[in-house]
Protein backbone atom coordinates (compact mmCIF):
# COMPACT_ATOMS: atom_id res chain seq x y z
CA UNK A 1 0.00 0.00 0.00
CA UNK A 2 1.11 3.57 -0.67
CA UNK A 3 -0.63 4.75 2.51
CA UNK A 4 1.53 5.33 5.59
CA UNK A 5 0.75 3.23 8.65
CA UNK A 6 1.64 3.04 12.31
CA UNK A 7 1.04 -0.25 14.09
CA UNK A 8 0.24 0.14 17.78
CA UNK A 9 1.02 -3.16 19.48
CA UNK A 10 -0.42 -3.63 22.96
CA UNK A 11 2.01 -5.73 24.97
CA UNK A 12 1.74 -4.54 28.56
CA UNK A 13 0.27 -7.72 30.04
CA UNK A 14 1.51 -8.47 33.55
CA UNK A 15 1.62 -12.27 33.12
CA UNK A 16 -0.53 -12.66 36.23
CA UNK A 17 -2.54 -15.56 34.86
CA UNK A 18 0.56 -16.99 33.20
CA UNK A 19 2.01 -17.36 36.71
CA UNK A 20 5.31 -16.20 35.29
CA UNK A 21 8.24 -14.01 36.27
CA UNK A 22 8.51 -12.60 32.75
CA UNK A 23 6.21 -10.63 30.50
CA UNK A 24 3.48 -12.65 28.82
CA UNK A 25 4.52 -11.68 25.30
CA UNK A 26 8.04 -13.03 25.87
CA UNK A 27 6.74 -16.58 26.19
CA UNK A 28 7.68 -18.53 23.06
CA UNK A 29 5.63 -20.23 20.40
CA UNK A 30 7.76 -22.51 18.22
CA UNK A 31 10.84 -21.16 19.97
CA UNK A 32 10.13 -17.49 19.18
CA UNK A 33 8.59 -14.96 21.61
CA UNK A 34 4.96 -14.20 20.83
CA UNK A 35 5.77 -10.54 20.30
CA UNK A 36 8.35 -11.46 17.64
CA UNK A 37 5.73 -13.48 15.73
CA UNK A 38 3.48 -10.42 15.68
CA UNK A 39 6.31 -8.16 14.53
CA UNK A 40 7.22 -10.52 11.69
CA UNK A 41 3.62 -10.34 10.47
CA UNK A 42 3.63 -6.55 10.77
CA UNK A 43 6.79 -6.42 8.66
CA UNK A 44 5.32 -8.78 6.05
CA UNK A 45 2.31 -6.44 5.82
CA UNK A 46 4.55 -3.63 4.62
CA UNK A 47 4.36 -1.69 7.88
CA UNK A 48 7.69 -0.30 9.07
CA UNK A 49 6.74 1.84 12.08
CA UNK A 50 5.56 0.32 15.36
CA UNK A 51 4.55 1.89 18.66
CA UNK A 52 5.04 -0.85 21.22
CA UNK A 53 2.99 -0.30 24.36
CA UNK A 54 4.68 -2.17 27.20
CA UNK A 55 4.63 -2.52 30.95
CA UNK A 56 7.06 -4.84 32.73
CA UNK A 57 10.26 -6.02 31.06
CA UNK A 58 10.10 -2.98 28.78
CA UNK A 59 13.62 -3.31 27.39
CA UNK A 60 13.38 -7.09 26.92
CA UNK A 61 10.06 -6.83 25.12
CA UNK A 62 11.39 -4.08 22.86
CA UNK A 63 14.46 -6.16 21.99
CA UNK A 64 12.39 -9.28 21.31
CA UNK A 65 10.12 -7.22 19.07
CA UNK A 66 12.92 -5.70 17.04
CA UNK A 67 12.76 -8.08 14.07
CA UNK A 68 12.18 -7.87 10.36
CA UNK A 69 13.50 -4.34 9.87
CA UNK A 70 10.61 -2.75 11.76
CA UNK A 71 11.24 0.58 13.52
CA UNK A 72 10.06 0.01 17.09
CA UNK A 73 9.42 2.80 19.59
CA UNK A 74 8.42 1.58 23.07
CA UNK A 75 5.85 3.45 25.16
CA UNK A 76 5.25 2.69 28.82
CA UNK A 77 1.71 2.08 30.03
CA UNK A 78 2.11 2.82 33.71
CA UNK A 79 -1.55 2.21 34.60
CA UNK A 80 -3.99 -0.42 33.31
CA UNK A 81 -7.17 1.50 32.51
CA UNK A 82 -8.45 -0.44 29.52
CA UNK A 83 -7.58 -0.94 25.87
CA UNK A 84 -8.50 2.59 24.85
CA UNK A 85 -6.15 3.95 27.49
CA UNK A 86 -3.44 1.55 26.34
CA UNK A 87 -3.58 2.78 22.74
CA UNK A 88 -3.33 6.39 23.92
CA UNK A 89 -0.06 5.54 25.66
CA UNK A 90 1.35 5.87 22.13
CA UNK A 91 -0.25 9.31 21.66
CA UNK A 92 3.04 10.89 20.62
CA UNK A 93 3.49 8.43 17.74
CA UNK A 94 -0.16 8.56 16.67
CA UNK A 95 0.08 12.36 16.45
CA UNK A 96 2.72 12.16 13.70
CA UNK A 97 -0.04 12.01 11.11
CA UNK A 98 -0.12 8.54 9.58
CA UNK A 99 -2.82 7.61 7.09
CA UNK A 100 -3.66 4.44 9.02
CA UNK A 101 -3.36 3.36 12.63
CA UNK A 102 -3.42 -0.43 13.08
CA UNK A 103 -4.05 -1.79 16.59
CA UNK A 104 -2.82 -5.31 17.30
CA UNK A 105 -1.85 -7.39 20.34
CA UNK A 106 1.44 -8.92 21.39
CA UNK A 107 -0.25 -12.10 22.62
CA UNK A 108 -2.01 -12.90 19.33
CA UNK A 109 0.93 -14.44 17.48
CA UNK A 110 -0.92 -16.42 14.79
CA UNK A 111 -2.31 -13.42 12.91
CA UNK A 112 -1.25 -13.25 9.26
CA UNK A 113 -0.84 -10.27 6.96
CA UNK A 114 -4.08 -10.79 5.01
CA UNK A 115 -6.59 -9.61 7.68
CA UNK A 116 -4.40 -6.62 8.54
CA UNK A 117 -4.20 -5.57 4.92
CA UNK A 118 -7.95 -6.11 4.50
CA UNK A 119 -8.63 -3.76 7.42
CA UNK A 120 -6.33 -1.12 5.95
CA UNK A 121 -7.97 -1.55 2.56
CA UNK A 122 -11.31 -0.71 4.20
CA UNK A 123 -9.81 2.58 5.42
CA UNK A 124 -8.60 3.33 1.92
CA UNK A 125 -12.20 2.85 0.76
CA UNK A 126 -13.43 5.58 3.10
CA UNK A 127 -14.16 3.88 6.40
CA UNK A 128 -12.92 5.49 9.61
CA UNK A 129 -12.76 2.24 11.61
CA UNK A 130 -12.32 -1.34 10.38
CA UNK A 131 -12.60 -4.03 13.04
CA UNK A 132 -11.22 -7.52 12.47
CA UNK A 133 -13.69 -10.17 13.58
CA UNK A 134 -14.12 -13.93 13.47
CA UNK A 135 -17.00 -16.38 13.25
CA UNK A 136 -17.17 -19.03 15.96
CA UNK A 137 -19.51 -21.79 17.02
CA UNK A 138 -18.91 -20.82 20.66
CA UNK A 139 -19.14 -17.02 21.04
CA UNK A 140 -19.48 -17.07 24.82
CA UNK A 141 -17.35 -14.41 26.44
CA UNK A 142 -16.67 -12.39 23.28
CA UNK A 143 -18.00 -9.02 22.22
CA UNK A 144 -20.46 -9.36 19.31
CA UNK A 145 -20.11 -7.45 16.04
CA UNK A 146 -23.47 -5.92 15.19
CA UNK A 147 -23.80 -5.23 11.48
CA UNK A 148 -26.55 -3.47 9.57
CA UNK A 149 -26.62 -2.98 5.79
CA UNK A 150 -22.96 -3.96 5.58
CA UNK A 151 -21.85 -1.40 8.17
CA UNK A 152 -20.62 -2.23 11.66
CA UNK A 153 -22.93 -0.30 13.97
CA UNK A 154 -21.62 -1.42 17.38
CA UNK A 155 -19.56 -3.90 19.34
CA UNK A 156 -21.71 -5.24 22.15
CA UNK A 157 -20.01 -6.85 25.14
CA UNK A 158 -21.75 -10.06 26.18
CA UNK A 159 -22.82 -8.79 29.58
CA UNK A 160 -24.58 -5.85 27.89
CA UNK A 161 -26.11 -7.83 25.01
CA UNK A 162 -29.76 -8.81 24.71
CA UNK A 163 -30.87 -12.29 23.71
CA UNK A 164 -30.85 -11.56 19.97
CA UNK A 165 -27.39 -9.98 20.14
CA UNK A 166 -26.00 -12.90 22.08
CA UNK A 167 -27.09 -15.18 19.27
CA UNK A 168 -24.66 -13.38 16.94
CA UNK A 169 -21.63 -15.55 16.21
CA UNK A 170 -19.44 -12.88 14.59
CA UNK A 171 -17.13 -11.77 17.36
CA UNK A 172 -14.66 -9.00 18.08
CA UNK A 173 -10.95 -9.88 18.05
CA UNK A 174 -9.81 -6.52 19.40
CA UNK A 175 -7.66 -5.86 16.34
CA UNK A 176 -8.68 -2.88 14.24
CA UNK A 177 -7.57 -0.19 11.84
CA UNK A 178 -8.40 3.50 12.45
CA UNK A 179 -8.25 6.50 10.15
CA UNK A 180 -4.96 8.08 11.16
CA UNK A 181 -6.17 11.63 10.53
CA UNK A 182 -9.05 11.17 12.98
CA UNK A 183 -7.52 8.64 15.39
CA UNK A 184 -6.56 10.99 18.23
CA UNK A 185 -9.91 12.76 18.17
CA UNK A 186 -11.78 9.44 18.26
CA UNK A 187 -9.56 7.92 20.95
CA UNK A 188 -9.74 10.90 23.28
CA UNK A 189 -13.56 10.83 23.11
CA UNK A 190 -13.66 7.34 24.65
CA UNK A 191 -15.07 7.59 28.16
CA UNK A 192 -14.99 5.33 31.19
CA UNK A 193 -18.63 5.43 32.29
CA UNK A 194 -18.84 1.68 32.83
CA UNK A 195 -18.77 -0.75 35.74
CA UNK A 196 -14.99 -1.11 35.62
CA UNK A 197 -14.23 2.56 35.07
CA UNK A 198 -12.05 1.62 32.10
CA UNK A 199 -11.63 3.08 28.63
CA UNK A 200 -12.82 0.49 26.12
CA UNK A 201 -11.39 0.70 22.61
CA UNK A 202 -14.57 -0.97 21.31
CA UNK A 203 -16.51 2.25 22.03
CA UNK A 204 -14.70 3.88 19.12
CA UNK A 205 -17.16 2.31 16.65
CA UNK A 206 -20.21 4.13 17.97
CA UNK A 207 -18.20 7.31 18.52
CA UNK A 208 -17.06 7.35 14.92
CA UNK A 209 -20.59 6.76 13.65
CA UNK A 210 -21.98 9.51 15.86
CA UNK A 211 -19.55 11.88 14.16
CA UNK A 212 -20.75 10.81 10.73
CA UNK A 213 -17.99 8.30 10.03
CA UNK A 214 -18.33 4.88 8.43
CA UNK A 215 -17.31 1.68 10.22
CA UNK A 216 -17.00 -1.87 8.98
CA UNK A 217 -15.97 -5.34 10.11
CA UNK A 218 -13.64 -7.62 8.14
CA UNK A 219 -13.40 -11.35 8.68
CA UNK A 220 -10.43 -13.52 9.66
CA UNK A 221 -10.08 -17.21 10.59
CA UNK A 222 -10.74 -17.82 14.27
CA UNK A 223 -7.44 -19.58 14.88
CA UNK A 224 -5.46 -16.57 13.68
CA UNK A 225 -7.04 -14.46 16.40
CA UNK A 226 -6.43 -16.85 19.28
CA UNK A 227 -4.92 -15.04 22.25
CA UNK A 228 -3.09 -16.21 25.33
CA UNK A 229 -3.64 -15.61 29.04
CA UNK A 230 -2.30 -18.76 30.70
CA UNK A 231 -0.06 -21.76 30.08
CA UNK A 232 -2.92 -23.92 28.82
CA UNK A 233 -3.76 -21.33 26.17
CA UNK A 234 -0.06 -21.07 25.31
CA UNK A 235 -0.11 -24.79 24.57
CA UNK A 236 -3.12 -24.28 22.30
CA UNK A 237 -1.21 -21.61 20.38
CA UNK A 238 1.73 -23.97 20.01
CA UNK A 239 -0.53 -26.71 18.67
CA UNK A 240 -2.22 -24.40 16.19
CA UNK A 241 1.12 -23.00 14.98
CA UNK A 242 2.57 -26.48 14.57
CA UNK A 243 -0.47 -27.72 12.64
CA UNK A 244 -0.32 -24.76 10.29
CA UNK A 245 3.40 -25.04 9.61
CA UNK A 246 3.29 -28.82 9.13
CA UNK A 247 0.50 -28.36 6.60
CA UNK A 248 2.51 -25.71 4.75
CA UNK A 249 5.51 -28.02 4.52
CA UNK A 250 3.53 -31.05 3.43
CA UNK A 251 1.71 -29.22 0.63
CA UNK A 252 5.13 -27.94 -0.50
CA UNK A 253 6.36 -31.51 -0.97
CA UNK A 254 7.65 -32.68 2.42
CA UNK A 255 6.51 -36.13 3.61
CA UNK A 256 5.59 -36.66 7.26
CA UNK A 257 4.45 -40.13 8.26
CA UNK A 258 2.87 -38.98 11.50
CA UNK A 259 2.80 -35.17 11.30
CA UNK A 260 1.17 -34.65 14.69
CA UNK A 261 4.33 -36.05 16.34
CA UNK A 262 6.75 -33.74 14.51
CA UNK A 263 7.62 -30.47 16.25
CA UNK A 264 9.08 -27.59 14.27
CA UNK A 265 10.84 -24.38 15.16
CA UNK A 266 9.79 -21.00 13.84
CA UNK A 267 12.68 -21.05 11.34
CA UNK A 268 12.78 -24.73 10.34
CA UNK A 269 13.29 -25.14 6.60
CA UNK A 270 12.69 -28.50 4.90
CA UNK A 271 13.07 -29.14 1.19
CA UNK A 272 10.91 -30.98 -1.29
CA UNK A 273 10.92 -34.79 -1.13
CA UNK A 274 12.45 -34.84 2.34
CA UNK A 275 10.96 -37.50 4.62
CA UNK A 276 10.35 -36.84 8.31
CA UNK A 277 9.50 -39.91 10.35
CA UNK A 278 7.53 -39.84 13.63
CA UNK A 279 8.63 -38.16 16.86
CA UNK A 280 11.22 -35.77 15.43
CA UNK A 281 11.95 -32.45 17.16
CA UNK A 282 13.48 -29.47 15.37
CA UNK A 283 15.10 -26.79 17.48
CA UNK A 284 16.00 -23.41 16.01
CA UNK A 285 18.33 -22.99 13.08
CA UNK A 286 17.74 -26.23 11.14
CA UNK A 287 17.73 -26.64 7.37
CA UNK A 288 16.96 -30.00 5.78
CA UNK A 289 17.45 -30.14 2.03
CA UNK A 290 15.36 -32.07 -0.44
CA UNK A 291 15.52 -35.86 -0.45
CA UNK A 292 17.01 -36.09 3.04
CA UNK A 293 15.52 -38.54 5.55
CA UNK A 294 15.16 -37.79 9.24
CA UNK A 295 14.35 -41.05 10.97
CA UNK A 296 12.21 -41.38 14.09
CA UNK A 297 13.03 -39.98 17.53
CA UNK A 298 15.76 -37.63 16.36
CA UNK A 299 16.47 -34.14 17.71
CA UNK A 300 18.06 -31.45 15.54
CA UNK A 301 19.17 -27.94 16.46
CA UNK A 302 21.37 -25.49 14.59
CA UNK A 303 22.13 -28.10 11.94
CA UNK A 304 22.25 -28.37 8.16
CA UNK A 305 21.33 -31.64 6.46
CA UNK A 306 22.16 -31.73 2.77
CA UNK A 307 20.27 -33.47 -0.01
CA UNK A 308 20.10 -37.24 0.29
CA UNK A 309 21.62 -37.38 3.77
CA UNK A 310 20.02 -39.50 6.49
CA UNK A 311 19.76 -38.92 10.22
CA UNK A 312 18.77 -41.34 12.97
CA UNK A 313 16.77 -42.98 14.30
CA UNK A 314 17.50 -41.70 17.82
CA UNK A 315 20.16 -39.25 16.62
CA UNK A 316 21.01 -35.83 17.98
CA UNK A 317 22.42 -33.04 15.82
CA UNK A 318 23.62 -30.11 17.88
CA UNK A 319 24.54 -26.60 16.69
CA UNK A 320 27.18 -26.57 14.00
CA UNK A 321 26.44 -30.05 12.68
CA UNK A 322 26.73 -29.93 8.89
CA UNK A 323 25.97 -33.09 6.95
CA UNK A 324 27.02 -33.16 3.29
CA UNK A 325 25.19 -34.83 0.43
CA UNK A 326 24.57 -38.53 0.95
CA UNK A 327 26.17 -38.67 4.38
CA UNK A 328 24.70 -40.64 7.25
CA UNK A 329 24.43 -40.13 10.99
CA UNK A 330 22.80 -43.23 12.43
CA UNK A 331 21.14 -44.39 15.60
CA UNK A 332 22.26 -43.15 19.01
CA UNK A 333 24.84 -40.77 17.53
CA UNK A 334 25.52 -37.20 18.58
CA UNK A 335 27.17 -34.65 16.29
CA UNK A 336 28.18 -31.18 17.39
CA UNK A 337 30.06 -28.47 15.45
CA UNK A 338 31.29 -30.96 12.90
CA UNK A 339 31.46 -31.30 9.12
CA UNK A 340 30.38 -34.72 7.91
CA UNK A 341 31.68 -35.11 4.36
CA UNK A 342 29.88 -36.36 1.30
CA UNK A 343 28.95 -40.02 1.63
CA UNK A 344 30.61 -40.33 5.04
CA UNK A 345 29.00 -42.66 7.59
CA UNK A 346 28.69 -42.20 11.32
CA UNK A 347 26.47 -45.17 11.86
CA UNK A 348 25.87 -45.88 15.53
CA UNK A 349 26.67 -45.16 19.17
CA UNK A 350 29.15 -42.43 18.35
CA UNK A 351 30.03 -38.89 19.43
CA UNK A 352 31.56 -36.54 16.87
CA UNK A 353 32.33 -33.04 18.15
CA UNK A 354 34.56 -30.25 16.80
CA UNK A 355 35.56 -32.38 13.86
CA UNK A 356 35.99 -32.57 10.11
CA UNK A 357 35.08 -35.92 8.61
CA UNK A 358 36.23 -36.43 5.02
CA UNK A 359 34.14 -37.73 2.17
CA UNK A 360 33.30 -41.44 2.29
CA UNK A 361 35.02 -41.95 5.64
CA UNK A 362 33.53 -44.67 7.87
CA UNK A 363 33.26 -44.08 11.61
CA UNK A 364 32.76 -47.32 13.54
CA UNK A 365 30.38 -47.87 16.44
CA UNK A 366 31.38 -46.43 19.79
CA UNK A 367 33.89 -43.94 18.36
CA UNK A 368 34.48 -40.76 20.34
CA UNK A 369 36.27 -37.58 19.34
CA UNK A 370 37.71 -36.48 22.66
CA UNK A 371 37.43 -32.76 21.98
CA UNK A 372 37.42 -31.24 25.47
CA UNK A 373 40.34 -31.12 27.89
CA UNK A 374 38.32 -29.60 30.71
CA UNK A 375 39.11 -26.05 29.63
CA UNK A 376 39.40 -25.83 25.84
CA UNK A 377 37.89 -27.52 22.81
CA UNK A 378 40.15 -29.12 20.19
CA UNK A 379 39.60 -30.28 16.62
CA UNK A 380 39.77 -33.77 15.11
CA UNK A 381 40.37 -34.13 11.36
CA UNK A 382 39.60 -37.40 9.59
CA UNK A 383 40.56 -37.69 5.94
CA UNK A 384 38.67 -38.92 2.94
CA UNK A 385 38.03 -42.64 2.83
CA UNK A 386 39.49 -43.21 6.31
CA UNK A 387 38.18 -46.14 8.34
CA UNK A 388 37.83 -45.72 12.09
CA UNK A 389 37.38 -49.04 13.86
CA UNK A 390 34.74 -49.52 16.51
CA UNK A 391 35.25 -48.36 20.08
CA UNK A 392 38.07 -45.97 19.21
CA UNK A 393 38.88 -42.73 21.01
CA UNK A 394 40.51 -39.94 19.02
CA UNK A 395 42.14 -37.51 21.44
CA UNK A 396 42.11 -34.05 19.89
CA UNK A 397 43.91 -32.19 18.52
CA UNK A 398 44.64 -35.03 16.14
CA UNK A 399 44.49 -35.79 12.41
CA UNK A 400 43.85 -39.05 10.58
CA UNK A 401 44.98 -38.97 6.97
CA UNK A 402 43.13 -39.98 3.82
CA UNK A 403 42.60 -43.71 3.53
CA UNK A 404 44.07 -44.46 6.96
CA UNK A 405 42.72 -47.27 9.14
CA UNK A 406 42.34 -47.08 12.91
CA UNK A 407 42.19 -50.51 14.51
CA UNK A 408 39.19 -51.22 16.73
CA UNK A 409 39.58 -50.30 20.38
CA UNK A 410 42.42 -47.86 19.78
CA UNK A 411 43.17 -44.65 21.62
CA UNK A 412 44.77 -42.32 19.09
CA UNK A 413 46.81 -39.43 20.48
CA UNK A 414 49.15 -38.71 17.56
CA UNK A 415 48.53 -37.83 13.93
CA UNK A 416 48.12 -40.78 11.55
CA UNK A 417 49.52 -40.43 8.01
CA UNK A 418 47.45 -41.18 4.93
CA UNK A 419 47.00 -44.90 4.13
CA UNK A 420 48.63 -45.92 7.43
CA UNK A 421 47.30 -48.44 9.96
CA UNK A 422 47.27 -47.21 13.55
CA UNK A 423 46.87 -49.38 16.63
CA UNK A 424 46.64 -47.88 20.06
CA UNK A 425 45.70 -50.78 22.31
CA UNK A 426 47.34 -53.40 24.57
CA UNK A 427 48.39 -56.71 22.96
CA UNK A 428 45.99 -59.56 23.72
CA UNK A 429 47.32 -62.34 25.97
CA UNK A 430 45.74 -65.73 26.72
CA UNK A 431 46.29 -67.49 30.07
CA UNK A 432 45.13 -71.14 29.81
CA UNK A 433 42.98 -72.37 32.72
CA UNK A 434 43.25 -68.95 34.43
CA UNK A 435 39.47 -68.32 34.26
CA UNK A 436 38.81 -71.62 36.01
CA UNK A 437 41.18 -70.70 38.83
CA UNK A 438 39.62 -67.24 39.23
CA UNK A 439 36.14 -68.72 39.53
CA UNK A 440 37.31 -71.19 42.15
CA UNK A 441 38.94 -68.43 44.15
CA UNK A 442 35.84 -66.23 44.02
CA UNK A 443 33.56 -69.08 45.03
CA UNK A 444 35.79 -69.81 48.04
CA UNK A 445 35.60 -66.18 49.13
CA UNK A 446 31.83 -66.22 48.79
CA UNK A 447 31.53 -69.44 50.80
CA UNK A 448 33.75 -68.00 53.55
CA UNK A 449 31.54 -64.88 53.82
CA UNK A 450 28.37 -66.99 53.98
CA UNK A 451 29.80 -69.11 56.80
CA UNK A 452 30.65 -66.05 58.90
CA UNK A 453 27.13 -64.58 58.50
Amino acid sequence: MSRSCLAVILAAGESTRMKSSMSKVLHPVAGLPMIAHVMKTIASSGISDVALVVGRDMDKVARAGSVGGVNVTPFLQAERLGTGHAVLAAREAIARGYDDILVAYGDVPLITAEPLMAARAALAQGHDVAVIGFHTANPTGYGRLLVKDGELVAIREERDANEAERAVTWCNSGLMAINGRKALDLLTRIGNANAKGEYYLTDIVEIARALGGRTVAVDAPEEQLTGCNNRAELAVLERLWQERRRHELMVSGVSMISPETVFLSHDTEIGQDALIEPNVVFGPGVTVEGGAIIHAFSHLEGAHVAAGATVGPFARLRPGANLATGSKVGNFCEVKKAEIGEGAKVNHLTYIGDAFIGAHANIGAGTITCNYDGVNKHVTRIGEGAFIGSNSALVAPVSVGDGAIIASGSVITEDVPSDALALGRARQEIKPERAKAIRARNQAIKASRSAKS
